[in-house]
């Protein structure tokens, strides 16, 4: 019998070219795990404030181990994480990086990110089950960093955001918050987006909802933290459920929709506990409309994490539809409208972040 096989021939350019890229991803993932340690020892803590510093230096104010910390910092110059001066043998963490990877008040801080990808390797498994399952992954089955990771990550983003930037872009609701008003946060998570809302609006009331009862528990320690405990209150909610109470004046979504199982349902929910005048506020992972406007290391960033954890989340709540993190607007708004919203709109966006204000 004739071998009708054929090989094809390769374009050695392109191969050294997607070569040299998969060597360049696959460093980057190892050298993540020793990011990940450097965040958990404080190292990168220190660095931030230290200026430079030797090995031995660093290790003896971390109690860590000198040789350990030796091919570590080397590990991060070779990342281009740190500065070295080899004449005085020390190491430093510039600002602008300390920015990303120490400073938690900064908008640009990534290290709560850590966390979150420490735990989706930690859940591969869990993964692949759900591939050859309905795909569903439960939100609350994940590595217990996840939860931990999603608060640090999102937390400087919405306090550098959505009181100076977000609420101004939607139309009257800063009014409304500061004479008092009354808002729904669905699917709050630790309750940092609410806890934010309370302590910049002490005259309204917030009620922060998640499916997630160990995220509720949390919630309730930010608010005590940041004592807003007297205007705000923590519930577990299904989000299939129907929204407890009416006549809220702002319901609102911070990364959340796409999470759901039914997204359009729970937009219809949210439209009917809005009072007439309401404002729905929806904040989703930025996208563009097509793939091919999504081929960026933002989106790589966003679809992996959807493949790993949103989809497999919402498609464990046994909806219709999981919109994935990479949704983008048009489909967004269609939904919004869909949902029996008069006027749908992105107000603000960023490379990381969607703004979308719906009404009546």
């Amino acid at each position: 019998m004739t071998d009708t096989t054929i090989t094809p021939t390769l374009d050695e350019g392109r191969l050294e070219q997607f070569l040299g890229q998969v060597v360049a991803d696959f460093s980057a993932t190892e050298a993540t795990a020793a990011a990940y340690v450097g965040d958990r020892l404080g190292l990168y803590r220190h660095l931030a404030t230290s200026g430079p510093v030797t090995a031995e230096e660093l290790a003896r104010a971390t109690g860590t181990n000198e040789r350990l910390v030796l091919e570590w910092v080397q590990g991060q110059v070779a990342g281009g994480y740190l500065d070295h001066d080899p004449e005085t043998r020390t190491f430093t963490l510039p600002p602008e990086h300390a920015a990303v990877l120490a400073d938690e008040s900064s908008t640009a801080y990534m290290a709560g990110l850590l966390d979150i990808i420490a735990s989706l390797w930690a859940d591969t498994e869990a993964v692949q089950a759900a591939f050859h399952g309905d795909g569903g992954l439960d939100w609350g089955a994940h590595d217990h960093r996840l939860y931990d990771g999603v608060a640090r990550l999102f937390g400087p983003v919405y306090e550098g955001n959505l009181v100076s930037e977000w609420l101004p872009s939607l139309k009257g609701v800063v009014d409304k918050l500061t004479t008092g008003a009354r808002v729904a946060d669905l699917g709050c998570g630790w309750g940092k987006s609410t806890a934010i809302l309370a302590a910049a609006f002490p005259s309204s009331t917030f009620v922060g909802f998640d499916i997630h009862e160990p995220s509720i528990e949390a919630a309730t320690r930010e608010a005590d933290a940041r004592g807003v405990a007297t205007n705000t209150e923590f519930h577990v909610l299904d989000a299939a459920e129907e929204i407890p109470g009416k006549g809220y004046d702002l319901v609102c979504f911070f990364d959340a929709l796409h999470d759901m199982g039914d997204p359009l349902a729970a937009a219809k929910r949210a439209l009917r506990a809005l009072r007439d005048d309401g404002t729905l506020l929806l904040v989703e992972p930025a996208a563009g409309d097509t793939l091919a406007d999504n081929v960026n290391p933002v989106s790589r960033l966003f679809y992996a994490g959807s493949v790993l954890l949103c989809t497999p989340s919402a498609l464990a709540q046994h909806g219709p539809v999981a919109l994935g993190a990479q949704a983008g607007p048009k489909v967004l708004i269609d939904l919004l409208t869909e949902a029996g919203f008069d006027t749908a709109r992105v107000t603000w966006s960023s490379p990381f972040n969607t703004v979308i204000e719906a009404r009546r």
